[in-house]
């Protein structure tokens, strides 16, 4: 087992999160809890009750501090996503077919994703911006990351002009994220320092190499005619079969990718442009807690949301 090594200049040594592959994890849902990937490892490794990991994987070392959260940088902006905003992009005319329904299941959690009924979102609460690094506890001060009044999808993008590259690099991931940039209007950094692409490849696609890349997804920032970028690289995950990416084995073929992307979301909301925001011993707020999914209920139906670590409660939930 050994860390896998990083293949795209555009990804800094500091700024890559990825979900990796646990070739270790076991079928009762005891997981691999290491930043190491076995090279190789396939799709042909999952089965159902294994899930891909999601540890954070930086060259630059996380300080341990066990579980507990620290702020990387006192800098204002950059830390978290003060004001969560998603624009969902499907990229390429291969979306003509989406045989999961992936297109609007991922609309319709995010359209949920917001008030009272959201308790899952108000674990975020807590964290901040604009405080002095190695903070644990916001408190009062700083900026905090508020709990949505309403959906914090603000747009959706079928880019199907042209088909999306079959084997896309990371490179070209990033500038479908400064195309979508461009197409939802937010063309200076202002509106970007809420703003996350979450680029989802169609069925039958591989970016970055997936699934032979060893990961469920990744987030990263990158940078643009707009301003720096955060955005997420969402594979078809459902091309995995029924219960990867995911810890519950309910035979759902959508379970992982929600499971994956709530992930992703909340260590994009508190690490906004990696890898200045919050981490711990573990990683990201979402690799702290890859052992833990629920379907959990929101307005818009009932999703598999995967846990997140609370500073506060000092430990993994799945609600505020």
């Amino acid at each position: 087992m050994r860390l896998r090594p990083l293949q795209a200049a555009s990804r800094t040594a500091a700024a890559l999160s990825l979900a990796v592959l646990g070739v270790a994890a076991l079928a009762s849902g005891a997981q691999a809890h290491s930043t190491a990937v076995t090279d190789g490892a396939s799709a042909s490794a999952v089965h159902p009750g294994i899930k891909l990991q999601h540890p954070a994987v930086h060259v630059q070392s996380v300080q341990a501090t066990g579980n507990k959260l620290t702020v990387r940088s006192a800098a204002s902006t950059g830390v978290v996503s003060p004001k969560p905003t998603v624009y969902l992009v499907f990229w390429g005319s291969q979306w003509s077919s989406d045989p999961a329904g992936v297109a609007p299941d991922m609309q319709q959690m995010f359209k949920g994703l917001y008030g009272s009924q959201d308790t899952w979102g108000t674990i975020l609460t807590q964290y901040c911006e604009g405080v002095a690094k190695g903070t644990s506890n916001c408190g009062t001060k700083g900026t905090h990351i508020s709990h949505p009044a309403s959906s914090p999808l603000a747009g959706v993008w079928f880019d199907n002009a042209n088909a999306a590259p079959s084997s896309a690099t990371a490179a070209q991931i990033a500038s479908e994220a400064s195309s979508a940039a461009a197409h939802f209007g937010n063309k200076t950094q202002a509106p970007n320092l809420n703003a996350q692409y979450v680029i989802v490849s169609a069925t039958g696609t591989h970016p970055d190499g997936f699934p032979n890349s060893g990961f469920c997804a990744w987030h990263d920032k990158t940078s643009s005619s707009y301003g720096t970028l955060a955005y997420t690289n969402l594979p078809y995950i459902p091309d995995l079969g029924v219960d990867a990416c995911t810890t519950l084995t309910d035979n759902r073929m959508l379970s992982g990718i929600e499971s994956t992307e709530t992930h992703e979301y909340a260590e994009t909301v508190t690490d906004f442009w990696p890898s200045i925001g919050w981490n711990g011993g573990n990683g990201e707020i979402g690799d702290e807690c890859e052992n833990m999914d629920a379907f959990v209920p929101l307005s818009t139906g009932s999703f598999d949301l995967q846990g997140l670590w609370s500073n506060s409660a000092n430990k993994c939930v799945t609600h505020g």
